[in-house]
C-alpha cells in the first residue's frame, strides 16, 4: 500500500473497531523536543548506559551524579508542549474513537493536549516525593533546588533526597501499569505509536489486543504481527488520518 492507502485503511479501522486503545512511546513526543532514546544516531541509550545513570541503584549511590546526568531531560519533558500528535489523539477521544491512551512518557502531554482517559505507566513529571519520609512535592520544587546549587535536591521536612515521581530502572511497575492491563481486556484494536515495543512489560501489551497496528518511524519486534505498518512522522500521520475521518484537530 501506498502512504494514502494506509490513511485510508487506518481509519477505516477506527471507524469500525468500537473499543480502541493507543500505546505511546518516546517517539510521539519528538515532535515537542523531547529526545527519545533508541533511534540509530541520535536515541539517548545510544549514547549513554541507561543501566549507569537512570537506576535506582544509581539514585542511591550517588543522587547528585544522578541528577548531574538525568535532570537536564527531566526539564526538558516538564517544560515541552504537547505537538499535533498529541492533539490528534485527544480529538478522537473526544469523538468516541478511542477509549484512551496508554503512554510510556512521563511528559505529561498527553493529558496537556486534551486526552481525558490516560494511564501513564512510567510515571510523570508533576510531583516528586522524600526518599526517606515519603513527602510530597510539585517537581518544580525539585527543580528549583538544583537550579539553586542545591544537589542533589532534599525534602524540606527531613532533608532526606528527593526523586521524581517516575519508573525508573529497578523499580516495579506503578499502579497504571496494571490499570491498563485490565482496560485492554476486549480490546480490538490497539495503535502503537511512537514506541520501539522493546521495554518489557509494555512490550508485551500487544498481545491484548485484537488487531495491532504500528506508527513509528523505525521497525519493531511486532511489525510482522501488525495489521498495518506505517513508518512516517507520527504528527503527520494522525492529522492526516483526522482529514481521512473529516475531525478537526
Amino acid at each position: 500500500m501506498n502512504y494514502g492507502e494506509k490513511i485510508a485503511c487506518l481509519a477505516d479501522l477506527l471507524k469500525t473497531s468500537t473499543r480502541t486503545f493507543a500505546l505511546t512511546g518516546a517517539g510521539i513526543s519528538t515532535e515537542s523536543g523531547i529526545p527519545d532514546f533508541r533511534s540509530p544516531g541520535t536515541g539517548l541509550w545510544t549514547r549513554l548506559d541507561p543501566v549507569k545513570v537512570a537506576t535506582v541503584s544509581a539514585l542511591r549511590r550517588d543522587p547528585a551524579a544522578f541528577y548531574r546526568a538525568n535532570l537536564d531531560l527531566l526539564s526538558k519533558c516538564a517544560g515541552a508542549e504537547p505537538n499535533a500528535a498529541h492533539y490528534a489523539l485527544a480529538s478522537l477521544e473526544r469523538k468516541g474513537l478511542l477509549a484512551g491512551v496508554i503512554t510510556q512518557n512521563i511528559d505529561g502531554l498527553h493529558r496537556r493536549a486534551g486526552s481525558q482517559k490516560v494511564w501513564e505507566v512510567h510515571g510523570h513529571l508533576r510531583t516528586c516525593h522524600c526518599m526517606e519520609c515519603r513527602r510530597s512535592y510539585p517537581f518544580g520544587y525539585l527543580l528549583e533546588q538544583f537550579n539553586a546549587g542545591t544537589n542533589p535536591p532534599r525534602c524540606g521536612s527531613c532533608n532526606g533526597v528527593l526523586r521524581p515521581d517516575v519508573v525508573l530502572f529497578e523499580d516495579p511497575m506503578g499502579d497504571d501499569f496494571y490499570s491498563a492491563y485490565r482496560a485492554l481486556s476486549g480490546c480490538q484494536l490497539l495503535m502503537a505509536i511512537g514506541s520501539s515495543l522493546q521495554v518489557y512489560p509494555v512490550a508485551s501489551l500487544p498481545e491484548l489486543a485484537g488487531q495491532l497496528v504500528i506508527i513509528n518511524r523505525e521497525p519493531t519486534p511486532w511489525d510482522g504481527r501488525a495489521v498495518l505498518v506505517i513508518n512516517e512522522k507520527i504528527g503527520k500521520v494522525l492529522t492526516d488520518t483526522l482529514k481521512a475521518l473529516a475531525i478537526d484537530a
